[in-house]
Protein backbone atom coordinates (compact mmCIF):
# COMPACT_ATOMS: atom_id res chain seq x y z
CA UNK A 1 0.00 0.00 0.00
CA UNK A 2 1.49 3.28 -1.12
CA UNK A 3 0.59 6.26 1.08
CA UNK A 4 0.82 9.70 -0.50
CA UNK A 5 0.96 12.42 2.15
CA UNK A 6 -0.19 15.06 -0.35
CA UNK A 7 -0.73 15.75 -4.02
CA UNK A 8 2.89 16.89 -4.47
CA UNK A 9 3.97 13.35 -3.60
CA UNK A 10 1.55 12.02 -6.21
CA UNK A 11 3.02 14.40 -8.79
CA UNK A 12 6.53 13.24 -7.88
CA UNK A 13 5.49 9.63 -8.58
CA UNK A 14 4.62 10.12 -12.26
CA UNK A 15 5.87 7.08 -14.17
CA UNK A 16 5.99 4.85 -11.10
CA UNK A 17 4.04 1.60 -11.12
CA UNK A 18 2.33 0.57 -7.90
CA UNK A 19 1.29 -3.01 -7.35
CA UNK A 20 0.16 -5.51 -8.16
CA UNK A 21 -2.57 -6.20 -5.64
CA UNK A 22 -3.10 -9.63 -4.24
CA UNK A 23 -5.28 -11.98 -6.24
CA UNK A 24 -9.01 -11.16 -6.17
CA UNK A 25 -11.46 -14.03 -6.78
CA UNK A 26 -14.14 -13.63 -9.45
CA UNK A 27 -17.04 -15.87 -8.50
CA UNK A 28 -20.20 -16.74 -10.40
CA UNK A 29 -22.11 -15.09 -7.56
CA UNK A 30 -20.31 -11.78 -8.20
CA UNK A 31 -20.91 -12.05 -11.95
CA UNK A 32 -24.61 -12.83 -11.40
CA UNK A 33 -24.96 -9.86 -9.02
CA UNK A 34 -23.41 -7.61 -11.66
CA UNK A 35 -25.74 -9.05 -14.31
CA UNK A 36 -28.69 -8.29 -12.04
CA UNK A 37 -27.46 -4.76 -11.28
CA UNK A 38 -26.94 -3.91 -14.96
CA UNK A 39 -29.68 -6.06 -16.49
CA UNK A 40 -27.03 -7.70 -18.70
CA UNK A 41 -27.81 -11.41 -18.54
CA UNK A 42 -26.03 -12.52 -21.69
CA UNK A 43 -25.59 -16.29 -21.55
CA UNK A 44 -21.78 -16.14 -21.72
CA UNK A 45 -21.87 -14.55 -18.24
CA UNK A 46 -24.69 -16.40 -16.48
CA UNK A 47 -25.49 -19.72 -18.17
CA UNK A 48 -22.82 -22.14 -16.99
CA UNK A 49 -24.03 -25.08 -19.08
CA UNK A 50 -24.23 -23.19 -22.35
CA UNK A 51 -20.99 -21.30 -21.69
CA UNK A 52 -19.20 -24.59 -20.99
CA UNK A 53 -19.70 -25.39 -24.68
CA UNK A 54 -18.25 -22.05 -25.81
CA UNK A 55 -14.66 -21.30 -26.79
CA UNK A 56 -14.10 -20.09 -23.21
CA UNK A 57 -15.10 -23.40 -21.62
CA UNK A 58 -17.25 -21.63 -19.04
CA UNK A 59 -18.77 -18.36 -18.01
CA UNK A 60 -16.75 -15.16 -18.15
CA UNK A 61 -17.03 -11.90 -16.23
CA UNK A 62 -18.47 -8.85 -17.93
CA UNK A 63 -15.75 -6.49 -19.11
CA UNK A 64 -17.60 -3.68 -17.36
CA UNK A 65 -17.54 -5.70 -14.13
CA UNK A 66 -13.75 -5.69 -14.34
CA UNK A 67 -13.83 -1.95 -15.02
CA UNK A 68 -16.15 -1.40 -12.06
CA UNK A 69 -13.57 -2.98 -9.75
CA UNK A 70 -11.03 -0.18 -10.37
CA UNK A 71 -11.99 1.78 -7.22
CA UNK A 72 -11.56 -1.37 -5.12
CA UNK A 73 -8.25 -2.16 -6.83
CA UNK A 74 -7.08 1.42 -6.27
CA UNK A 75 -7.98 1.19 -2.57
CA UNK A 76 -5.67 -1.82 -2.25
CA UNK A 77 -2.80 -0.03 -4.01
CA UNK A 78 -2.66 3.52 -2.71
CA UNK A 79 -4.21 6.18 -0.53
CA UNK A 80 -3.91 9.95 -0.86
CA UNK A 81 -4.05 11.68 2.50
CA UNK A 82 -5.80 14.76 1.19
CA UNK A 83 -9.04 16.12 2.60
CA UNK A 84 -10.52 17.26 -0.70
CA UNK A 85 -13.00 15.05 -2.55
CA UNK A 86 -11.72 12.62 -5.15
CA UNK A 87 -14.10 12.40 -8.11
CA UNK A 88 -14.14 9.91 -10.96
CA UNK A 89 -13.99 12.15 -14.02
CA UNK A 90 -13.98 9.41 -16.62
CA UNK A 91 -11.81 7.08 -18.64
CA UNK A 92 -9.81 7.99 -21.70
CA UNK A 93 -9.37 4.45 -22.95
CA UNK A 94 -10.47 0.98 -21.90
CA UNK A 95 -9.66 -2.31 -23.58
CA UNK A 96 -10.40 -5.93 -22.61
CA UNK A 97 -7.69 -8.01 -24.37
CA UNK A 98 -8.40 -11.29 -22.53
CA UNK A 99 -11.43 -12.79 -20.80
CA UNK A 100 -11.79 -13.21 -17.05
CA UNK A 101 -13.00 -16.74 -16.48
CA UNK A 102 -15.43 -17.22 -13.63
CA UNK A 103 -13.75 -18.89 -10.64
CA UNK A 104 -10.39 -17.44 -11.63
CA UNK A 105 -8.64 -14.47 -10.03
CA UNK A 106 -7.54 -11.02 -11.10
CA UNK A 107 -4.99 -8.55 -9.78
CA UNK A 108 -4.21 -4.98 -10.72
CA UNK A 109 -1.47 -2.42 -10.83
CA UNK A 110 -1.49 1.30 -11.54
CA UNK A 111 0.97 3.80 -12.98
CA UNK A 112 0.56 7.50 -12.31
CA UNK A 113 0.63 8.90 -15.84
CA UNK A 114 0.20 12.61 -15.14
CA UNK A 115 -0.86 15.17 -12.56
CA UNK A 116 -2.21 18.45 -13.90
CA UNK A 117 -3.19 21.64 -12.08
CA UNK A 118 -6.80 22.76 -12.28
CA UNK A 119 -8.40 25.87 -10.84
CA UNK A 120 -10.31 23.61 -8.41
CA UNK A 121 -7.54 21.10 -7.61
CA UNK A 122 -5.63 18.50 -9.62
CA UNK A 123 -6.41 16.06 -12.42
CA UNK A 124 -4.75 12.67 -12.08
CA UNK A 125 -4.41 10.33 -15.05
CA UNK A 126 -3.90 6.76 -13.89
CA UNK A 127 -3.01 3.82 -16.14
CA UNK A 128 -4.35 0.50 -14.82
CA UNK A 129 -3.45 -3.00 -15.91
CA UNK A 130 -5.60 -5.86 -14.65
CA UNK A 131 -4.22 -9.35 -15.10
CA UNK A 132 -6.35 -12.50 -15.13
CA UNK A 133 -5.01 -15.70 -13.69
CA UNK A 134 -3.96 -18.06 -16.48
CA UNK A 135 -4.10 -15.46 -19.29
CA UNK A 136 -1.08 -14.30 -21.31
CA UNK A 137 -2.64 -10.94 -22.14
CA UNK A 138 -4.06 -8.47 -19.62
CA UNK A 139 -7.76 -8.80 -18.88
CA UNK A 140 -8.09 -5.02 -18.99
CA UNK A 141 -6.06 -1.91 -19.56
CA UNK A 142 -7.71 1.38 -18.66
CA UNK A 143 -6.71 5.00 -18.36
CA UNK A 144 -8.74 6.52 -15.54
CA UNK A 145 -9.07 10.26 -14.88
CA UNK A 146 -9.66 11.47 -11.33
CA UNK A 147 -10.18 15.06 -10.19
CA UNK A 148 -8.98 15.77 -6.67
CA UNK A 149 -10.59 18.91 -5.34
CA UNK A 150 -8.73 21.41 -3.20
CA UNK A 151 -9.53 20.94 0.46
CA UNK A 152 -13.07 21.87 1.30
CA UNK A 153 -13.67 25.59 0.88
CA UNK A 154 -16.81 27.52 1.80
CA UNK A 155 -16.86 29.16 -1.65
CA UNK A 156 -16.41 25.97 -3.64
Amino acid sequence: MRVFKDLDEVAASVGETIGPTGWIPISQRRVNAFADATDDHQWIHVDRERAAESQFGGTIAHGYLTLSLLPMIASKLFVIEHRGAKLNYGVNKVRFPAPVLVDSKIRGSVTVSSVEDLSIGKRLVLDYVVEAEGQDKPAMVAQSVVVVLDEERPDA
